[in-house]
């Protein structure tokens, strides 16, 4: 019984590292605009490129493509739409993301989460 306490107990705290390792998984996001200017909801997957991270944003019918770079506790993305470019920036949160972004060349910042599915 110990050692299967103990090979669970192991396996959870993997599971739990896993997703504490890096940003890379499929979310559901909620935000605000900049200036609370308007609410939004969505979906971001995150993916390994090599020492940086694909991320791809579907918000109703704009998809906006980014590049991050991070680890388990943050990451930065530039990305860029048929609108513009802009920065955002996340920190971890257990197994979620909350952060910060902004349009390029914008004084406010909206915020943004991100849960994971």
């Amino acid at each position: 019984m110990r050692i299967l306490v103990s090979t669970a107990v192991a396996l959870l705290m993997s599971t739990l590292a896993a997703f504490a390792a890096d940003p890379v998984g499929s979310y559901t996001v909620k935000g605000t605009n900049p200036g609370n200017n308007g609410a939004y909801s969505g979906r971001v997957t995150v993916t390994k490129t090599g020492e940086t991270y694909s991320v791809v944003w579907i918000v109703g019918r704009t998809k906006y493509v980014g590049t991050g770079i991070g680890d388990k506790n943050f990451i930065a993305v530039s990305y860029k739409s048929d609108e513009g470019t802009g920065l955002a920036l996340y920190g971890a949160d257990g197994g979620n993301w909350a952060g910060v972004w902004t349009y390029s060349g914008g004084r406010q910042v909206g915020s943004e989460i991100w849960s994971r599915e």
